[in-house]
């Protein structure tokens, strides 16, 4: 078990834990929350060794194996596959242990390490590897790509893969979900729900860990407490835990009346629609956690848009993709990814736009914010039509050395230009002020952006939406920076919104919160879907089975149209170039290499036979000795063959 007793952890001179005293125990699947800046990556670095206890006393058994996702990005031209095949350091190491054997001819070490690079799972590793591969969202297509070929958040799924291959008694995940899309998401739940091992996780995504976790860990005032239960169950805790506390909670009145009010005036609204009524259970735990939202020291609104056109927006037969590329041949025609949508987005929409990662929702988004040019068809949009875009890239073209306030002033001197203004006040004292309402407050206003972190930058975009008052939010992924507080923060302004909204999210607490009805974008084309996201979560659950039974039912097809094609080549053999008689050669020069291999193997295990070992040994021995001999008959036949084909050839 990991024992915390008294410790304190410090950074610099900021205490994040006192006198923190805290036991995990094996097996158990834990969820670490608390603000940014808390010391949660602080208390993960205590227990992966790179930081020490200041004070107190922490231990975790010395014979585990602790896997965790690397955060550098990797830089290699290895394929997808052995990089994660990689990740398996039992596996690493029984490799590294073959090679030394087989370097000093010793066959009684060797006989051992070919032992052990079997029970580290080499003859499947490879699968493993592509299970997880595919699994996270890649293409069949991609498993041999170069790890470099990859944009930087598919790079990352594939250090996540690395991480999940490796064999582990305490798994160590933080965020892991920020570069997932919703069908990797469900595929990772299901994963981490049969990991046998203990595992604690950072995570920003609260149904992600009700999911995955029974016990919840909260740092806060440098306090470290231990709830039984997932998320939602310490939310209940602490809840009941504030109301307790009379004085405290009394202050809180007046922000909890306002969500209440909130609260009542959305369940009204709602119908009996499957979609609405998941957005009433989210609005229900709303009003329980009225004091822990009430606590949070960040609140937001969308003004009242100035107009709102109705419809937003018309698509006739339009067709989404990319140009070709600018050095692609004259002629080169557009890439369609979603072709021939007709459909309107109306005034007070709610769409949750679901779609499996490649099928196109980033995509639909970028052509409706004006980002991409529809490749064919016709959009109109309504008179007035306002859009406030964040996309996922959003975070990478603020301006590094630019601070807050100067992408403020920018901004509103782009929309005066524009005749784009709606009343809003652009003096530079009132450009503070706003910026204060999302916590950039005092010098914040003054930091280079660059020096900020990924959430303080995704507020400072929402910070910029917000004041250009839209009356269209597209949102793509909004939430990946996001702490939970923020997140409820979010949540509450987009529900009080009085215009349109389309969510790519893989947030499901975010999407049934906010969104009434779902567009699916799938095979080239989009559709409503007609259920809400749980019935959405059983069709992944199925697509990935699907996918998974083809791919094995086309390695099988693929497996028997070789054994075939071999087998007609031995009874027919043709004259053949002398490219092919090198290749027959070193076939068989490969082949005789591995026997020489294995008898050198099975010596070592009948010498091992013959001192008596112990019968537990003796059974093992004997076990890998008919592998070794039945392996050698099958390669002897190999062997037969193609000295038959290459004298064929010869001749």
């Amino acid at each position: 078990m990991i024992t915390l007793k008294n410790v304190t952890l410090r950074r610099g001179v900021k205490v994040l834990l006192d006198g923190a005293t805290v036991t995990l125990n094996p097996g158990e699947k834990v969820g670490l929350v608390g603000r940014n800046g808390a010391g949660k990556s602080s208390l993960f670095a205590l227990f992966n060794g790179t930081l020490h206890e200041d004070a107190g006393e922490y231990s975790i058994p010395a014979q585990w194996r602790m896997g965790q996702v690397a955060q550098d990005m990797p830089e290699t031209e290895q394929s997808a596959t052995d990089f994660v095949v990689e990740g398996d350091t039992t596996l690493l190491a029984a490799q590294q242990e073959v090679t030394a054997a087989e370097a000093t001819e010793d066959y009684d070490r060797m006989a051992h390490a070919y032992m052990a690079l079997h029970d580290a799972g080499s003859h499947d590793a490879p699968a493993r590897a592509q299970a997880l591969i595919l699994g996270l969202g890649f293409k069949t297509t991609e498993l041999t790509n170069p790890v470099n070929s990859f944009s930087g958040g598919w790079r990352m799924r594939l250090q996540l893969a690395r991480a999940l291959m490796c064999p582990s008694d305490l798994l160590l995940l933080d965020e892991p979900t920020n570069h997932l899309d919703l069908d990797a998401l469900v595929w990772l739940e299901t994963w981490l729900k049969k990991y046998e091992g203990t595992m604690i996780v950072i995570s920003h995504d609260r149904e992600f860990l009700d999911a995955v976790t029974n016990v919840t860990l909260h740092i806060d005032a440098a306090k470290l407490v231990r709830y039984g239960g997932n998320y939602s169950k310490f939310e209940d805790l602490r809840a009941e835990q504030m109301e307790l506390q009379q004085n405290a909670f009394a202050k809180q009145q007046d922000k909890i009346a306002h969500l209440q009010k909130f609260i009542a005036r959305f369940k009204a609204k709602a119908s009996k629609a499957k979609q609405a009524q998941s957005r009433v259970k989210a609005l229900d735990r709303m009003e329980k956690i009225a004091p822990l939202l009430a606590d949070a020291d960040f609140t937001f609104e969308f003004k009242e848009p100035a107009n709102l056109p109705n419809p937003m927006l018309s698509m006739q037969g339009v067709s989404f993709g990319y140009p070709a590329p600018e050095d692609a041949p004259e002629g080169t025609p557009p890439t369609v990814i979603v072709n021939n949508v007709s459909r309107s987005v109306l005034a007070g929409q709610r769409i949750g736009i679901l779609g499996a990662n490649g099928q196109g929702k980033s995509t639909l988004v970028k052509t409706v914010a004006r980002a991409l040019q529809p490749i064919g068809g016709e959009m109109t949009e309504g008179k007035g039509l306002n859009i406030g875009y964040f996309a996922q890239q959003e975070l990478d073209v603020l301006r590094p050395a630019d601070t807050p306030l100067e992408h403020m002033i920018r901004l509103a001197k782009e929309l005066t230009a524009a005749g784009r203004i709606a009343g809003q006040a652009t003096r530079e004292q009132d450009l503070r002020s706003f910026l204060g309402t999302f916590n950039f407050g005092g010098d914040m206003v003054k930091q280079a952006v660059g020096s900020m972190s990924g959430g303080e930058k995704a507020r400072l975009v929402l910070c910029m939406i917000v004041w250009q008052r839209p009356n269209l939010l597209l949102l793509d992924e909004p939430t990946n920076h996001l702490d939970l507080a923020t997140r409820e923060a979010l949540s509450m302004a987009l529900n009080e919104f009085e215009g349109t909204v389309m969510l790519v999210s893989h947030d499901r607490a975010l999407l049934r919160a906010v969104c009434d009805e779902f567009w699916m974008v799938s095979r080239g084309g989009v559709s409503p879907f007609d259920g809400d996201l749980d019935d959405y979560q059983r069709y992944l659950l199925d697509e990935a089975k699907r996918q998974r039974e083809a791919i094995k039912e086309a390695s099988s097809a693929s497996a028997k149209a070789e054994r075939k094609a071999q087998a007609q080549a031995a009874a027919t053999p043709t004259k053949a170039k002398p490219a092919a008689r090198g290749t027959l050669k070193r076939q068989l020069e490969d082949i005789e290499a591995r026997m020489a291999t294995l008898q050198g193997e099975g010596g070592a295990i009948e010498a091992h036979l013959c001192a008596a070992p112990p019968p537990a040994d003796f059974a093992e021995l004997g076990m890998r000795l008919k592998q070794v001999n039945d392996e050698l008959q099958v390669l002897e036949e190999q062997w037969l063959t193609l000295s038959d084909q290459l004298e064929a050839v010869t001749h």
